[in-house]
């Protein structure tokens, strides 16, 4: 199996990219709002509640994914560089599907700040994440998360085999799927 974590800040795209990717692979896409959005009719997920029910759900859905006969598995995530805890998360998740055989590829979005505020308000993101619909939060949460923390790596901070970086700021997600698969050969 091929894991594919793909990261990056909010509205990066990581979703767009994911289902192209998905759609020109036939892999699995499980993007980090998928359990975001379930909890948060019982419990917005800032609450300890929220956080604990959706990493129980992304748990299982790994375990059970990393057991799989599944060709591809790819998740999206914003990895927070400046928190330790999001690295070992990274490394906790990797472990577990190197463990069971996988190659895990590692594949991180950028874009500037003004094409992340025009992305926050795409109906592809409305559609798909019903949380982000409340778009002055969505705008108030992406700021405060872009200056609170560094959501992008700096250069040779990721040491891993199968890494790319990718600025998709002028890019369409077929295009950076394309570029993704060629450079890991999926």
């Amino acid at each position: 199996m091929n894991f594919v974590i793909l990261f990056g800040p909010q509205a990066v795209g990581k979703m767009t990219v994911g289902q192209s990717l998905a759609s020109q692979t036939g892999y699995k896409l499980f993007h980090n709002h998928m359990s975001i959005d379930f909890v948060a009719p019982f419990f917005d997920y800032g609450t300890a509640s929220g956080q604990r029910l959706v990493g129980v759900i992304r748990q299982e859905i790994f375990e059970e994914a990393s057991k799989s006969e599944l060709e591809g598995f790819i998740f999206t995530y914003v990895w927070a560089f400046d928190l330790q805890s999001d690295w070992d998360y990274v490394e906790q998740i990797s472990a577990l599907f190197e463990s069971r055989g996988a190659s895990v590829y590692y594949v991180e979005l950028e874009a500037d700040l003004e094409e992340r505020l025009r992305r926050n308000v795409t109906e592809n993101r409305l559609l798909h994440k019903p949380t982000k619909r409340d778009v002055a939060r969505s705008e108030r949460n992406l700021i405060a998360t872009h200056e609170n923390h560094r959501l992008n790596s700096y250069p040779g901070e990721v040491s891993k085999d199968n890494y790319l970086r990718i600025n998709n700021t002028n890019l369409e997600p077929e295009e950076v799927a394309r570029r993704i698969r060629e450079r890991f050969g999926f």
